[in-house]
């Protein structure tokens, strides 16, 4: 490895030693960026990826908050603001018992790469709570909202940082969000969340933007490679939240057969396809457990999650979808996927696949999308919803589909082209990073030392 990449690898380490998540997303592109770094000599001298690495404000604060039985509840809220190189900080909120300041430093640091590799003017960062809304009543969540808002409020603005939904925050928890910032500002600021209502300044195709973005990317990538479809493809995804269920709706439209999906608890199989309507009802209606699958279709299977490793992996399958949460692909998942004919992998969660299962994939001829690339569909849709709140006009779900499927195109050329440049063909992790690195770079330089 270069010297200077080493170094500031080796800093990252014993300066952020009780953040891995953090770590590991900086090492996995410090790891790939190496001919840019040779190419540019000069990066060291302006410190360019200490400063990179380095977040321009971190915010935590206290969130109190009343439940249904009159006790008072305390949580801890964040909001990390890494970069604001080409536009104001833009990055979802998530509220999950797993939230911690290396969960969230990580995601903003993934933020900047993939709303960079987008080509729209938006920065970076993340944020969210250690809340945990399962079980919680709406006027609990209601209530959370409302106090989370009433700190973040000071940091945000359309101009200067637009947080929208994550794992745990959704239609509903934007809804309140938005309404308490409304109150306290006494203005309507449109632009300052996304992932609105329709009613209320949203934008049509944002909800199932992310998980259609990941099939258009992985569409693009499949043509690349052999001239390969989605058609008659054996189709599995993790997860049965948003991203899932959208990734599932794109792909059997284009004729993939979808047969697995799954939570936390455990996952489903269908060997006649999966039944996307159940998983709506039981997902986004009921908000039950996806076991509650076999009351639709009694003839699926169901096992249950007994260890790290999520038994949807153990699936036989052509194209393998992680849309659940960070590091849930492991290297012996990958090492069961690719036993059982896996083709091409694509990365529909926050780093879902760590390095070592990457470079197996990779190894073994397996066509891998990573996720700054893969999943930029949520955040670019996004950033359209922001361009139609300053309109003050709404596009038609059609117009912001087909935006969507130009910009994951566009994405999908741009990890190929850099991969190519700096000669790791095929490659698509490397491409990804070195084309935003590229990008953000020359910002940096451009805007001096601040």
């Amino acid at each position: 490895m270069n010297e200077y990449l080493k170094k500031v690898l080796d800093e990252i380490k014993v300066k952020n030693a009780s953040e891995p998540e953090f770590i590991q997303a900086a090492d996995e592109v410090l790891t790939t960026i190496e001919p840019v770094i040779e190419k540019h000599p000069e990066f060291e001298n302006q410190a360019i990826l200490e400063r990179m690495l380095e977040p321009e404000r971190v915010i935590m604060f206290r969130v109190p908050w009343i439940d249904d039985n009159g006790k008072t509840q305390v949580n801890r809220g964040y909001r990390v603001q890494h970069s604001s190189l080409i536009g104001p900080y833009k990055g979802g909120l998530r509220f999950h018992p797993t939230v911690n300041l290396s969960v969230m430093k990580f995601l903003a640091f993934e933020q900047i790469f993939k709303n960079a590799l987008t080509g729209l003017p938006i920065g970076g960062g993340k944020g969210g709570s250690d809340f945990n809304p399962k079980g919680k009543s709406d006027n609990e969540i209601m209530r959370f909202c409302q106090s989370f808002m009433t700190e973040l409020y000071r940091h945000i603005g359309q101009d200067v940082d637009v947080p929208a939904g994550d794992i745990g925050v959704g239609g509903r928890e934007i809804g309140y969000l938005f309404g308490q910032f409304k109150r306290i500002r006494n203005a309507y600021e449109g632009g300052v969340l996304t992932g609105k209502g329709v009613g209320y300044g949203g934008s049509l195709a944002r909800t199932e933007a992310t998980g259609y973005g990941l099939v258009y990317y992985m569409r693009e990538m499949l043509k690349n490679h052999d001239n390969q479809t989605f058609e008659g493809k054996t189709v599995t995804i993790s997860g049965s939240g948003n991203v899932a269920i959208y990734a599932c709706q794109k792909a059997q439209q284009l004729g993939a057969k979808v047969v697995a999906m799954s939570d936390s608890n455990g996952c489903i199989y269908d060997e006649n396809g999966i039944d996307l309507a159940a998983i709506k009802q039981i997902k986004e209606v009921e908000r039950k457990r996806i076991k509650e699958y076999l009351n639709y279709h009694p003839n699926a299977k169901y096992t249950e999650r007994t260890s790290d490793d999520s038994p949807i992996w153990e699936i036989k399958t052509d194209i393998a979808l992680p849309c659940a949460t960070q590091n849930e692909v492991s290297l012996n998942s990958a090492k069961k996927l690719v036993a059982n004919g896996v083709i091409a992998v694509g990365e529909g969660a926050n780093m879902p696949t760590p390095k070592d299962a990457i470079e197996f994939f990779q190894k073994n001829g397996v066509l891998f999308a990573p996720a700054k690339a893969a999943n930029a569909g949520g955040v670019a849709t996004s950033a359209i919803e922001m361009s139609q709140n300053s309109m003050r006009y709404y596009y038609t779900f059609d117009e912001v589909d087909k935006k969507l499927e130009q910009i994951m195109i566009n994405i999908y050329y741009s990890c190929k082209n850099a991969a190519k440049e700096y000669g790791c063909e095929g490659d698509y992790v490397a491409g990804a990073n070195i084309a935003a690195f590229s990008k953000l770079a020359k910002a940096m330089v451009a805007q001096g030392i601040v």
